[in-house]
């Protein structure tokens, strides 16, 4: 690998990291102003609306400059998010103008790897990507709760820079303090990633134009029969994971007696489960067989609905890094034959786009509607259960999809019908 690979890597590394510990520093903002509960998932909300929002427009961004100074730009755009959060504004507030920066990142820190590397090491690149990025989650989400807990948040609120006041008086405050600095590192990173060289002009600045352009491709992904099969579990996958963090954090206080601190443990517990499945997948599932994992995310949806019979803290780990592998082995192959039909139908460049786009959509649904329970009171029991045969149900349906569209190919062939393009990819992969 090429040295500023590697610059890149410890640059998503940092910023990963911090974004993960500012969301439990933002929980702990939140109840410190006593917010009402249905605020926590909210925050989840308030970060990823700018992913659909603006998803036709910061590809387009992210190839008008060399995506080094882009991710630069992006990333001081988050610390911005982290200092509005210092002077009082909402949280809600403060936390979307780093999802606003974290929208734009996503597609440059992607990006820049075709731009750096030969096609022979995408795969191997993407990789450690991903595993940098798992990392972040695990650690990012263990130091938001250790920065918070009461013994650190006191040595941190301890200590006076000379002849300045900060104004920081809270555990909370004390931590988004700490989690700027894992920015400022990212930011360091970030100077030093080289520019590839490649020509930056954007071949159409008009946003109707990009905003069609979007349309189409998002359009052509959903009619691909194989894409169409991806595109839904992936987007159930992310929805799922980002509304179970919080599931975790209520249930883990209601049935194991954790605060704060410990709960976010729990939540890391579930990313180490993701790994192991990530790697059990990578090991065991080829492309051509990416397919025949479906019903793991029939698993997943009847092992989370088990949480409600949990009451100690063991079996709740066991029961955390089983659904956590279960996730991490169905989405896996799930994403490589994404990002394998979105190359072939549209470009890797317009597939990640369209990616985001969706997935962050099932992230505002899920979360969305898990907030709406919040709000009604309904207990954190029913809503697991409900959370779990929604999973399961939606896992049913793009299982039967997916025969329906295979009994579609084999009646083209058997009658001898020409196939569409869509159609003709279908039945080579």
């Amino acid at each position: 690998m090429k040295a500023g690979f590697y610059t890149i890597m410890a640059a998503q590394f940092f910023s990963s990291l911090a974004d993960n510990a500012l969301l439990i520093a933002a929980i702990a903002l939140l109840r410190d102003l006593a917010e009402p509960a249905w605020m926590t998932p909210a925050l989840k909300m308030s970060f990823v609306v700018s992913y659909v929002v603006l998803a036709p427009l910061v590809g387009a961004f992210a190839d008008s400059m060399p995506k080094g100074r882009v991710m630069l730009l992006t990333n001081g755009l988050k610390v911005v998010g982290c200092t509005l959060m210092l002077i009082s504004l909402h949280p809600l507030v403060a936390y979307a103008v780093v999802g606003l920066g974290a929208a734009a990142y996503s597609p440059a820190k992607y990006g820049i790897l075709t731009e750096l590397l030969p096609p022979h090491q995408l795969v191997v690149a993407n990789g450690w990507i991903e595993g940098t990025t798992v990392a972040s989650i695990v650690l990012g989400t263990a130091l938001g709760g250790t920065l918070i807990g009461p013994k650190v948040a006191t040595g941190l609120l301890g200590f006076d820079m000379p002849m300045i006041d900060t104004g920081i008086s809270t555990p909370p405050e004390a931590a988004i303090a700490v989690i700027m600095l894992a920015y400022v590192i990212a930011a360091v990173f970030n100077w030093f990633i080289p520019d590839t060289g490649v020509d930056h002009r954007m071949v159409n600045r008009n946003p109707f134009f990009l905003i069609r352009e979007f349309a189409h491709c998002n359009s052509l992904l959903w009619r691909d029969r194989l894409g169409q099969i991806s595109l839904a579990t992936t987007t159930l996958f992310w929805g799922a994971g980002a509304t179970l963090q919080f599931v975790v954090i209520e249930w883990a206080s209601r049935a194991l007696g954790l605060d704060l601190k410990d709960a976010t443990y729990m939540m890391g517990v579930v990313s180490v489960g993701i790994a192991i499945g990530a790697i059990a997948a990578a090991r065991y599932v080829s492309l051509r067989g990416s397919l025949g994992v479906l019903p793991v995310g029939i698993a997943m949806g009847l092992i989370v609905m088990g949480m409600v019979f949990v009451k100690q803290v063991p079996l709740a780990v066991f029961l955390m890094v089983a659904i956590g592998a279960c996730a991490g082995f169905f989405v896996v192959p799930m994403n490589a034959l994404l990002q394998h039909r979105g190359h072939v139908l549209m470009g890797a460049g317009h597939s990640i786009a369209v990616q985001n786009f969706n997935e962050n959509i099932g992230i505002l649904v899920m979360v969305g509607l898990y907030a709406a329970m919040v709000k009604i009171d309904l207990s954190v029991y029913a809503a697991i259960i409900l959370f779990g045969l929604f999973v399961l149900a939606m896992m049913v349906l793009v299982i039967l999809r997916h025969r329906t569209n295979q009994a579609q190919q084999d009646a083209l062939h058997l009658i001898g019908t020409s196939p569409t393009p869509v159609d003709q990819g279908a039945r080579q992969n």
